[in-house]
């Protein structure tokens, strides 16, 4: 990847950009986007599909070809200070009390309590579901041009805000994104790999579920580019 490693920051971290506090988030995510990108190192073009057309062929090899290395890390965000060190103790309770049985038994019979009232055994109403919605930011940081990129020890120069934005995240948009998936892998098969595991962005990334998600209530948006100042 171009350029010095991304410092890992502060744990705490204040985005003023875009109006939030963050803390890292040990999620799966982060694995995921880095087994992605491994994958597209060892098949630059992507992977080829089990029946694909020349037309399919060249349209996964231009998609891959505008895709490039990143360092990815995955922060949860509040609008208040007050609200991460809520999340930091929602954490808490759970590395220490997920790791034995007795504690387990504690989070699932009071999770109200241990989740400082996020969550709570009846789930959510319908009325919460429905006012519901998430926000996702993608921060991003790199080169404006590739002689700046090829010089290794040059700070980035160019930043990115992207966003996701959608309807409720668990109940709504999870099962709108697996069927959308599914619906392309029913109809599109032949455009897909044979068979394997995969992370799902080699695999769905040259398709047009963007375009089928943005048509189900589910975002995606540039909101700013500019230039980072030395």
């Amino acid at each position: 990847i171009p350029g010095p490693s991304p410092s890992k920051g502060e744990t705490i971290e204040h985005q003023k950009k875009i109006g939030l506090w963050s803390v890292v988030l040990p999620s799966a995510d982060a694995s995921v986007v880095r087994r992605t990108l491994s994958t597209l190192t060892e098949n630059p073009n992507g992977l080829p599909g089990s029946n694909e057309s020349s037309e399919t062929v060249a349209k996964r090899e231009a998609f891959w070809s505008s895709v490039k290395p990143a360092h990815f890390g995955v922060k949860i965000g509040e609008k208040s200070l007050l609200g991460i060190l809520r999340i930091i103790m929602v954490g808490v309770f759970i590395g220490l009390l997920g790791n034995n049985s007795f504690g387990r038994r504690l989070l699932l019979k009071f999770p109200s309590l241990f989740s400082l009232g996020w969550f709570k055994k009846n789930g959510p109403t319908e009325e919460e579901v429905e006012s519901a919605s998430f926000k996702m930011w993608f921060v991003g940081r790199g080169y404006s041009n590739e002689s700046l990129a090829s010089q290794g020890s040059t700070k980035p120069d160019l930043e990115i805000v992207t966003r996701v934005t959608g309807p409720e995240i668990g109940y709504v948009a999870t099962p709108i994104i697996i069927v959308q998936c599914a619906l392309i892998l029913l109809s599109q098969r032949n455009n897909l790999p044979k068979g394997g595991v995969y992370p799902p962005g080699i695999v769905f990334g040259p398709t047009d579920l963007q375009q089928r998600l943005q048509q189900n209530g589910i975002s995606f948006d540039v909101v700013s580019k500019s230039t980072i100042s030395s």
